[in-house]
């Protein structure tokens, strides 16, 4: 469990005499991506129905949600999702969408929200905890860089069936809705195309997603085009002042083809010729190269943060800790100098 962060002491107030202090209310529940504490739940339901990737029908399967040492008794649909993660070489135990049914009440910690993806274990080996806690890292890493970004909370998810029989219990993370991020940062989602130009996406924000994603060794993505038939971009939203069409900022997700996370299933596209996922290439716009080294000074002067948001996550083990290190160490002296940055972004740029 990743500890929580340690309050301040209360600064202690005189009140006059004779006054009366009124009864203290019922304590507020916290946002659910303010916190860093995992949380702990138990779904319940046809746990198999969903394993190999399997066709369930719209709008998934019915299952519930129960928060521990609560009386949180959430009702929900439950659906495979993903792409890669979906078919069952790679991960028998898919991704999943939770779709509540009601909205959840006021007290819970899943009060506002509505439908939420929830990356699993993938694979039933302990090991692959470390790649799911990795790839929850790298959601932090960018959350330190931009708060136009997608907010993740840590969940141990007790699967149970629908009998009442443990099935398996591991971490996974539920990532926070596109409207959130939105509403958050008061901006609007871009939606209802598939294709834009690199020049309306803000350049500053476009560089800054570009270099994050040569921090993290991730080439599965793209910031101006969605898949065939489907909203851009591909593993990343946009946002803007409503009704924008320019000054676009994209927010990535998906990280799990990252060198970064290594995931035992990732491999980097063909058409690029790399060796491997930990094989860096800059994949942003020439277009944007006029705002590199700034966003390159803000990364070096991130540098102690982002160290510390890989560390800040317990349940990451130290061997994977120390790689991870090691990787991000390399984007730094990738980024040492503006020879440096003209070499490894300038000369590769789009």
């Amino acid at each position: 469990q990743v500890p929580a962060p340690v309050a301040s002491k209360a600064t202690k107030t005189d009140k006059p005499q004779g006054s009366k202090q009124k009864p203290a209310g019922p304590k507020a529940t916290e946002p659910l991506f303010k916190s860093a504490d995992a949380v702990q739940v138990t779904i319940k339901g046809p746990i198999a129905s969903l394993y190999g990737g399997r066709s369930v029908p719209a709008p998934g399967v019915p299952a519930t949600l129960t928060v521990a040492g609560t009386a949180d008794e959430l009702a929900m649909t439950l659906a495979p999702r993903g792409i890669t993660r979906r078919k069952r070489e790679n991960c028998p135990f898919p991704p999943l969408w939770i779709d509540f049914v009601n909205k959840p009440p006021a007290n819970s910690v899943f009060k506002g929200q509505n439908k939420l993806k929830l990356v699993t274990h993938c694979r039933q080996p302990e090991s692959f905890q470390q790649y799911v806690l990795l790839e929850y890292a790298a959601y932090r890493l960018y959350k330190v860089m931009s708060p136009v970004s997608f907010g993740v909370r840590l969940a141990q998810v007790n699967y149970v069936d629908g009998g009442g029989k443990p099935v398996i219990s591991r971490m996974g993370f539920v990532i926070e809705d596109g409207g959130e991020v939105a509403k958050r940062n008061q901006l609007a989602e871009f939606k209802g195309v598939t294709r834009i130009r690199p020049a309306q996406i803000d350049a500053h924000a476009g560089a800054r997603v570009a270099m994050f994603q040569y921090l993290i060794g991730n080439l599965d993505w793209a910031i101006i085009a969605g898949p065939e038939g489907e909203d851009c971009c591909h593993n990343s939203r946009l946002f803007g002042a409503k009704a924008a069409t320019t000054a676009l900022i994209p927010a990535p997700y998906d990280f799990d083809f990252s060198g970064f996370v290594d995931a035992p299933y990732a491999a980097p596209p063909a058409q690029l010729n790399v060796a491997n996922v930990r094989t860096r290439r800059y994949r942003g716009y020439c277009v944007h190269n006029a705002e590199l080294a700034s966003v390159a000074a803000e990364f070096n002067a991130k540098r102690p943060q982002l160290l510390a948001a890989i560390d800040e996550i317990a349940p990451i083990d130290a061997g994977a800790k120390a790689k991870a290190r090691k990787y991000v160490d390399g984007f730094f002296e990738d980024i040492a100098s503006p020879a440096a940055i003209t070499r490894n972004f300038e000369k590769t740029c789009l």
